[in-house]
């Protein structure tokens, strides 16, 4: 029979707890190697989430839109999508912002209708110092009081008016440099080097090339000051200058605009004065009297309450003020805005023409606009 020795137990214990503190040993290196794997895998989730917060903190997204109802005398009324617009920016860092301005007009676009889908703004911005910026790319000329400024809680009327968007004309943008900046006490520039217009008959509104494969044979420079140093005034000129609107043609067409505008609010109380001219050359206008182009209005404005205000306007525009004739146009307008909330508005507005024609439009305008 096997006898067994003194010392089997101790050592039958001491083996077995040798494999038990070896297996210990092996399942806690396994542990700490999958707890480290976890952490790698924590840590790489976090930063992509900080990276994409980051990304999401430093991009803007906005936008305005607005429907309109026009009934007017010469059996044209019509309801109208407008226009609906999103506006993207994005912050790369402190110094240098994207932005954009994407924009569909009536609804729908197609070779059948009238609609267009335009991108009005796309520019970097790289702010040089405190005081000074310049803009590269596409942006809205500095010009007038709602060319650059035009989201319908911002204005009076259902319509942008007349001579805004018929002498200026807005809404207006080139591509180019822009330089922009502050001095002295309320005064800012801007000084712009960009696209120009091309037209051969100076039809300044469809001149407008928005930069769709645009010619360049000839470029603009526009230079504007404004001084808003006295709580609640606007004052403001801007001298937009072309080589040739034309693009080249045989006729060439310097041209040369001014506008001046003013705007004052003291409390509920607002009103708004402005002046633009074209001065063209050529052939072509001179023949047609358009080579002298000018218009004018004056709108004041009262905010009954917070919600409730209301305005009158009388504009004045002359597109062949050079033939000698009687050839101005005038409108007066009288209406209310109803803010249903800070950005959102609703619009009423009679209208009244005076052009000595048949094709004067006296009638009425509803419209709702908002922005975000």
């Amino acid at each position: 029979m096997f006898k067994r020795s003194p010392l089997f137990t101790p050592i039958c214990l001491a083996f077995a707890a040798s494999v038990s503190t070896s297996a210990v040993a092996t399942s806690i290196d396994d542990l700490a190697q999958i707890v480290e794997k976890q952490q790698q895998q924590i840590d790489a989730l976090t930063t992509a989430l900080e990276s994409s917060s980051t990304s999401v903190s430093s991009t803007t997204i906005g936008g305005y839109g607005e429907h309109h109802y026009n009934h007017v005398n010469d059996g044209s009324d019509q309801i109208d999508a407008h226009r609906y617009v999103l506006f993207v920016s994005h912050q790369y860092s402190e110094s240098i912002e994207f932005f954009s301005e994407f924009e569909i007009e009536h609804g729908i676009a197609s070779a059948t209708d009238a609609g267009e889908v335009e991108v009005e703004q796309a520019y970097i911005q790289w702010q040089i110092s405190d005081n000074q910026a310049l803009k590269i790319g596409q942006f809205l000329v500095p010009i007038g009081i709602i060319n650059e400024t035009h989201e319908p809680d911002t204005f009076y009327g259902v319509e942008r008016n007349s001579v805004e968007k018929r002498i200026i004309p807005a809404t207006w943008w080139e591509a180019g440099v822009m330089n922009s900046g502050t001095f002295g006490e309320g005064f800012s520039y801007d000084v712009g080097f960009h696209s120009g217009l091309e037209t051969t008959d100076a039809n300044i509104r469809s001149g407008r090339q928005k930069n769709s494969k645009a010619s360049a044979e000839t470029w603009a420079l526009t230079g504007r000051i404004k001084y808003t140093g006295i709580q609640g005034l606007e004052l403001a000129s801007t001298i937009n200058w072309q080589q040739d609107l034309t693009q080249g043609e045989a006729d060439k067409a310097s041209a040369t605009l001014i506008e001046l505008h003013a705007v004052y609010n003291t409390g509920p109380f607002t009103v708004k004065a402005l002046y633009a001219g074209w001065s063209i050359g050529g052939d072509a206008a001179e023949t047609s009297g358009a080579d002298d182009q000018s218009g004018l209005y004056i709108e004041p404005s009262y905010r009954i309450s917070e919600k409730l205000g209301v305005f009158a306007r009388y504009s004045t525009f002359d597109k062949s003020a050079g033939e000698g004739a009687d050839s101005a146009e005038s409108q007066f307008d009288l209406g209310l805005n109803y803010w249903l909330a800070d950005t959102v508005v609703l619009k009423f507005d009679l209208q009244n023409q005076n052009n000595d024609s048949a094709t004067e439009k006296d009638g009425f305008n509803v419209g709702v606009g908002w922005s975000f």
